[in-house]
């Protein structure tokens, strides 16, 4: 039997932070991480500026940070009139309210590489890739639990952050509940004639947003990561497209907001719902990132929720209580009631995106225009979409 302080179930991009953050504050920490790195896996991270001080507290922000695109200007376009053009423009600048920008973005494959670097160098962080969480026992003093290779680990402290279908929770028996939308999402990367100047901007037409986010250029020339939110028929049929008619449809949905967009990298795809677990903790265990929330890719609020849990996490982690009924209760009333607040706002504004009757797209834009303008009402928006 092996014996930790904490056991992370899930090497994702949250598993990963959380193993180096917890690593680094001096816990022993097991991090077992089931799923290889998929090569089709084309998505990108950004990180809003409240994950920053949780990513420099993991040891991990100043290998990061040289590789990120800044994302100063969140640029809203409503491209929903007869022609899939813009008809209105709005930008909402991180000047207004900071001296930083909004956050920065990284593409996920890099961002688990330069993570399990990271976790090599911490003595008392051992890392067992394509080793999964099979079984959970707990009790008052500690759980148990068996990984897929017929292992036992005990710890104080079970974390799982083991993804939408979370082996952790349903071990457990906390519920979730689920909103399906019948969406698919796109991800893959595009080279672009127009710079995109460190504005990320969401495309609305109708089926979903189309995202361009920020990446650094490559050899002079500019690329920007695509999440392209669709009815789930259309995002296979668009899949199913060779990369030079991608390219054009892309280009298209984009209103040619950066000009020829021409796709190179491979194409991923995934289904869009929103997750809420009715607990965040039970008895040894804490749940975080898509074990206990699962939201659609609006507004970079996914992963950013993620550390916001992982923040709580580290505050409330003490030696002498770790993992301790007074402190998972304490966890769950921290973050319960934002996760719902935050994935109800998040539902309502994917609900917008997908209208596709004229009328209904006409009041979208209207919508946006008159909260732009508002300067007071605009600043206050920034504000929350950092968390703020």
């Amino acid at each position: 039997m092996m014996d930790t302080d904490i056991l992370i179930s899930g090497g994702g991009v949250a598993g990963l932070t959380a193993a180096a953050a917890f690593g680094t504050k001096g816990f022993r920490v097991i991090c077992v991480d089931s799923a290889p790195v998929a090569p089709e896996d084309q998505r990108s991270t950004a990180f809003l500026q409240p994950a920053i001080p949780v990513l420099e507290a993991a040891g991990l922000w100043d290998r990061l940070a040289p590789q990120a695109a800044p994302l100063q200007v969140m640029r809203i376009v409503d491209a929903g009139g007869p022609l899939p053009e813009a008809r209105l423009v709005r930008e909402f600048d991180a000047a207004e309210i900071s001296d930083q920008p909004f956050g920065w973005n990284l593409p996920n494959m890099l961002l688990r590489k330069v993570m399990a670097a990271r976790l090599e160098d911490l003595p008392n962080v051992t890392h067992l890739q394509g080793i999964g969480t099979a079984r959970l026992a707990t009790r008052e003093a500690g759980a148990r639990v068996a990984l897929t290779d017929g292992t036992t680990v005990s710890a104080r402290l079970v974390i799982a952050a083991d993804g939408r279908d979370s082996p952790m929770r349903r071990a457990a028996n906390i519920p979730v509940r689920v909103t399906r939308f019948g969406q698919k999402a796109l991800a893959f990367s595009v080279t672009h004639d127009i710079p995109h100047q460190n504005v990320s901007t969401e495309v609305h037409r109708t089926g979903g947003p189309f995202t361009l986010v920020p990446l650094p250029d490559k050899d002079g020339t500019h690329r920007s990561a695509i999440v392209w939110m669709e009815r789930g028929a259309e995002a296979e049929r668009l899949r199913g497209l060779p990369p030079d008619q991608l390219s054009v449809a892309a280009t298209e949905r984009s209103a040619g907001i950066l000009g020829t967009l021409k796709v190179d990298s491979p194409t991923g795809i995934f289904p869009i719902i929103a997750q809420v677990a009715d607990r965040m903790a039970s008895e040894r265990l804490a749940l975080m990132a898509e074990a206990a929330h699962v939201l659609p890719p609006i507004g970079a609020q996914g992963l950013n929720t993620s550390l916001a849990d992982l923040a709580a996490l580290l505050d409330l982690a003490h030696p002498d209580t770790l993992g301790n009924a007074a402190m998972l209760e304490a966890y769950h009333r921290r973050r319960h009631a934002d996760v719902r607040t935050r994935a109800a706002a998040i539902r309502a504004l994917n609900r917008t995106s997908m209208l596709s009757v004229p009328m209904m797209r006409d009041l979208r834009a209207f919508g946006l225009q008159a909260l732009h303008g508002v300067t007071p009402v605009r600043r206050a928006l920034m504000r929350a979409g950092l968390g703020r």
